[in-house]
């Protein structure tokens, strides 16, 4: 290796993050666990997809339970005490994923639901015929 060829390393270290904010989109077809510090930038994240699981299976508690677990597993590496969680969105591992966190030892200050409700907004798809 030469002088000028050094290593250049793009991941920051062992950081200290007391607090931060676990995102947590629930959608009918997949779950994804984004976890951000207290600015909003992103520590770590994970889905039931990442984890593994593919087509059906991706939709169901089991997987969102186990994304949540990925996610936050370096966070209490890093020392992560304290969490705020914001839920979004209908789908079947809302709160599979909060109950994962929870079992972690990580406290919750607040849990904030974001899912976005329309005030009779555009027209519905057609009904499926199957």
């Amino acid at each position: 290796m030469t002088k000028s060829m050094k290593k250049i390393n793009l991941r920051k270290g062992k950081r200290r993050l007391p607090k931060g904010v676990i995102h947590i989109r629930a959608s009918f077809n997949n779950t994804i666990v984004t976890v951000t510090d207290i600015r909003g930038q992103v520590v770590s994240w994970s889905s039931a997809g990442a984890c593994g699981f593919r087509g059906t299976k991706k939709s169901t508690p089991f997987a969102a339970q186990t994304a949540a677990e990925n996610a936050i597993r370096t966070l209490i590496d890093q020392g992560m005490k304290h969490a705020e969680v914001i839920i979004s969105g209908p789908g079947p591992g809302r709160d599979t994923a909060l109950r994962a966190i929870r079992r972690n030892g990580v406290i919750l200050s607040f849990v904030r639901d974001v899912t976005p409700m329309p005030h009779n907004g555009c027209r519905p798809p057609r009904k499926r015929r199957v």
